[in-house]
């Protein structure tokens, strides 16, 4: 898609009277109560009910409260890479390992909090309206968002206005034309500082399911989605990642990322994020610890055991709620 700059940083009855009832039938039924009441399936049932519960990662579900960096700025600005891997252009940026990792046998856990959204300028709920227009994105790599190729082009690139510094990347964004065709496309890309707020740059498989790709610009309407079916998410350490300088990537989330923070001196250390979607750690402080990740519904995701092994897509077994 881009140019220079952009190029650069790339989920009961009573019984009746017992003096009727022949002794034999008494006796009877009282076997009949012991033995429903003992019998050993009543206790396995119950069993199985808590396994099925547990199975899989450690979930726990209970009130929190927000960090003490709640009170940050939503919106960190604009940060780039100054650690081993210099330049985040997209020849150089991290690609998914040719081999994609099992999920990860981390130990888990997730925290919802009674935060307000943490959404920046796209927000739940809210309409928006303005253009779309087309560009070919390739196999989908080169985007700001850093992703890498995909065979999945039902993407667009966000305006640098609404992009916020990587906030818009990978959100699902349902879009329709003045027509009434629809298309829903996740974020990889940002249009630069030439398109207006508002306005989407489509896939042209997108831009496709609205109009002939000849019309070129369309006014559209947009909105914010939380999909069904996305899977679980997974993180990626960039490539030069050590414990002295780090740089985190979500993959994979279902609703976009507020926030990450990594454990470190007994609490939990915010990253600034970058134009190019990666959470930085330039002293290296807190690499390869926990992690905890934030959506803009404030529902945090906690990942304990995470390798620190550069430019590696690592599963977890966890996905935000669907909103």
């Amino acid at each position: 898609m881009k140019e220079t700059r952009q190029a650069a940083r790339r989920r009961g009855h009573r019984p009746g009277p017992w003096a009727l009832v022949p002794a034999a039938l008494v006796t009877t039924g009282a076997l009949v109560c012991l033995a429903v009441v003992f019998r050993p399936g009543h206790r396995a049932d119950a069993e199985h009910t808590t396994a099925t519960a547990v199975a899989g990662p450690r979930v726990t579900a209970a009130p929190g409260r927000a960090s003490s960096a709640s009170a940050a700025s939503a919106s960190p600005a604009a940060t780039r890479s100054p650690g081993p891997d210099v330049s985040p252009a997209p020849t150089a940026k991290a690609r998914p390992s040719a081999a994609p990792a099992r999920p990860s046998a981390a130990r888990t856990s997730r925290t919802t909090t009674t935060t307000a959204s943490l959404a920046g300028r796209i927000r739940p709920g809210t309409g928006y309206r303005g253009v779309a227009t087309t560009y070919d994105a390739g196999t989908g790599d080169g985007g700001s968002c850093s992703y890498g190729p995909s065979d999945d082009l039902m993407t667009a690139a966000m305006n640098h206005t609404d992009y916020e510094v990587s906030k818009a990347c990978g959100a699902y964004v349902l879009v329709r034309a003045a027509g009434g065709a629809t298309v829903t496309v996740r974020i990889t890309n940002e249009c630069p500082a030439g398109c207006a707020p508002g306005q989407l740059d489509l896939s042209a498989q997108a831009f496709a399911r609205l109009a002939d790709p000849a019309a070129g610009r369309i006014p559209v309407t947009w909105e914010l989605l939380s999909p069904g079916d996305s899977g679980t998410l997974a993180l990626r350490y960039k490539t030069g990642s050590s414990r002295y300088w780090c740089a985190v990537q979500v993959l994979g989330h279902r609703n976009p990322v507020a926030r990450l923070e990594l454990r470190a001196g007994g609490g939990w250390r915010r990253l600034p994020r970058t134009d190019y979607n990666y959470f930085l750690a330039e002293d290296g402080g807190g690499c390869g610890g926990t992690i905890r990740v934030t959506d803009i519904y404030g529902e945090r995701l906690t990942v304990d055991g995470i390798a620190l092994r550069p430019d590696a897509v690592q599963p977890t077994r966890l996905q935000f709620a669907r909103h």
